[in-house]
């Protein structure tokens, strides 16, 4: 079981039908396996084998496709990049994961360049179209003067990607996947019918993000097509439905409101769009309504889980978003998703009655293999095979799961996780800062926003927008503080000394039934 078996099966079934859409330009899946082959044996130009780490940081393109089909061809490992973080934070991550090469392309041609500054070992090569820059290798070039080379057939225990998250620790923490984790959440979603293999699917969220490369795996399966717009944004994706027809799509609650209250949308043939997939945190009831009557044809499906879970735990599909708003289901994160065991458990790992809360852990072969050089966390967060999830809720008796708190202090902001205590870490460090703690606070468009309360030392004075571009310099800016409160009274301490951010949060939460987005 490996990730490019879908590669070979699309190109012996259908080798002639449309893989990849971008823009004007279009490939077969015959031209795509070509074009991978011959990239593998570029990348072992490159000094690439088994085990090998390739990173990429770039905005979606086809070529970002290529990349995470290729290194696998290769035998290597692939390492995305997350695009919004600061150069700090990709070198941290590009220096453990190891990473021999790195593609970049023209929007982080500078980063890629500070990069390799930092990373002298780690070889630059340029991922788009017009010329490389000087001291990069040229994609293209490379593609052209390699050999193509055989699968490497890499195993279902083989690593297959690297996929880095925020870190309670201040420190990013990549999680490992095998290809037989990436192959068995795509089998769960196409079983759930999440994918319609022969459908038509917009790559709309960052391909950096699991969730996009999973639904990459699930249409591969199938010898779908895939169609690819840089990034996101209404116009493009209203465009991109409409030119290519396409039948689906994934999207954060953020994403979905922007699309729907973009002035344009009633006036686009947006027709042949079946479901919109969502994520990352529930879509409130005022976005779902509005969307529901904007494009009255589509159907709603929501995935809960983690990119530790690669990344899916549990589902809640189409029928429940309508004939399940009498019981409240559509409030759900859905139920356990074909292979995958859901339970909800208290601090000493028992199983907890319905209705009752405690922490969400999950178990199944899409579980990771662990986080990358952290054996220790590894085992704080696998437990006996269980993922656990750091997010508490509870289950009902029909085994709808109910997220209503967050144990992990993680803050999440327009689909993106944000660890507090990298916030934290940050903010600490601004002159005059006593003491200090990060929350997230309801935000109509973004789900929750980033809020630090301030402890001002007695001789000093604090600006909180001088605070906020204090974190810019340092942290990616989706991280940063949106408000800062500033106070003198100390924060409100538990008797083992820690600080109790549900207190903090309580009356920014206090009129709604749940203390997250």
């Amino acid at each position: 079981m490996n990730i490019t078996q879908g590669l070979r099966r699309a190109l012996q079934m259908k080798a002639g039908g449309i893989a990849v859409l971008e823009g004007d330009k279009s490939w077969t899946w015959g031209e795509v396996g070509a074009r991978v082959a011959r990239l593998a044996g570029a990348l072992h130009g490159l000094g690439i084998g088994d085990g090998d780490r390739v990173a990429v940081l770039a905005m979606n393109s086809a070529r970002y496709l290529e990349l995470y089909l290729g290194t696998a061809w290769a035998g290597g490992v692939i390492v995305p990049l997350n695009i919004r973080w600061s150069v700090l934070e990709n070198t941290d991550a590009l220096q453990d994961s190891g990473a021999k090469v790195l593609f970049v392309d023209q929007a982080f041609m500078e980063a890629g360049q500070a990069l390799a500054q930092a990373l002298p070992d780690v070889r630059l090569v340029y991922a788009d179209d017009g010329t490389a820059p000087a001291g990069m290798a040229d994609y293209e070039a490379l593609l052209a003067a390699a050999t193509p080379v055989a699968d490497a057939m890499r195993g279902r225990d083989d690593l297959a990607g690297i996929f880095y998250t925020g870190g309670t620790t201040g420190r990013s923490k990549g999680v490992m996947l095998s290809h037989g984790n990436l192959v068995t959440d795509s089998l769960h979603a196409l079983a759930e019918g999440m994918f319609s293999p022969t459908g038509t699917y917009l790559h709309a969220a960052p391909m950096f993000h699991l969730a996009n490369g999973a639904a990459m795996y699930a249409m591969l399966l199938g010898a779908g097509t895939n169609v690819i717009v840089r990034a996101f944004s209404p116009e493009a994706v209203m465009d991109a439905i409409a030119r290519h027809r396409v039948t689906q799509v994934l999207l954060v609650p953020t994403m979905v409101q922007m699309l729907v209250d973009h002035p344009a949308m009633g006036s686009r043939d947006l027709s042949s769009l079946e479901r919109i997939l969502y994520g990352a945190s529930p879509m409130s009831e005022a976005v779902l309504d509005r969307t529901a009557a904007a494009l009255p044809h589509v159907e709603f499906m929501q995935a809960y889980g983690m990119t530790e879970l690669s990344p899916i735990a549990t589902l809640l599909p189409p029928e429940e978003h309508v004939a399940g708003r009498a019981k409240g289901r559509h409030r759900s994160a859905g139920r356990a998703a074909i292979g995958v065991d859901v339970r909800i458990v208290d601090e000493d790992d028992n199983e907890v009655p319905r209705g009752t809360i405690g922490e969400i852990v999950a178990r199944g072969a899409n579980v990771m293999m662990g986080y990358w050089n952290r054996p220790e966390e590894t085992a704080k967060a696998v437990v006996d095979g269980w993922m656990h999830t750091g997010d508490g809720g509870y289950m009902d008796e029909d085994g709808f799961v109910y997220v209503v708190d967050r144990i992990k202090d993680m803050i999440i902001s327009g689909g993106e996780n944000i660890y507090s205590t990298e916030v934290e870490n940050t903010v600490a460090q601004y002159p005059g800062v006593l003491q200090c703690a990060v929350i997230g606070i309801p935000d109509e468009r973004w789900g929750e926003a980033v809020h630090a309360i301030i402890v001002v030392r007695p001789d000093a004075e604090i600006d909180p927008a001088q605070v906020i571009a204090f974190c810019k310099e340092r942290i990616a800016g989706y991280k940063c503080p949106r408000s800062v409160e500033a106070r003198t009274e100390p924060l409100p301490m538990s008797g083992a000394g820690k600080i109790l951010k549900r207190d903090l949060r309580q009356p920014f939460w206090q009129d709604r039934n749940r203390r997250v987005a």
